[in-house]
Formats: structure tokens, sequence, C-alpha cells
């Protein structure tokens, strides 16, 4: 898998927080759709910082495992 970097978030315009985020403003994942590479992902607490570009099949995946417990605690 090539991994791929955006070294500045914050310029990219469309994040939008993760549902699965909590709401007390702790560990925040923002996501952005229609990215031409993939999915960009980044934490909340840091929008100037980098984001991870995922595959998009990778991270419909994770998605998908997350989202039937298969990675719970």
């Amino acid at each position: 898998m090539t991994s791929h970097i955006i070294p500045n978030a914050a310029a990219l315009n469309g994040w939008r927080k993760s549902s699965y985020s909590g709401s007390e403003g702790g560990s925040c994942v923002e996501v952005l759709d229609n990215h031409p590479t993939g999915i960009p992902v980044r934490d909340s607490k840091a929008p100037h910082g980098p984001a991870l570009v995922f595959p998009s099949t990778g991270w419909s995946s994770f998605i998908t495992a997350v989202k039937s417990g298969h990675l719970a605690d």
C-alpha cells in the first residue's frame, strides 16, 4: 500500500467530523469526501497538521469493521 500524506490539512476545504467521534470535544476525527486520491483523515485538534490519505477501498473496509463491532475494545 502506498501511503499519502497531506502536510497541511487546512489547505483543503469541506472537512466533516466523523459520526463516531465523541461530542465532548475530545478525540475527533475528520474526513474529507470526494478527494481525487482517496479519503483524507485528520485530527480535528490539529487542523493545520497533516492528514493521512487512505485508499477508498481500505477506508470502506475499516468503516465496515467499526460498524460491525470488530474493532471494539
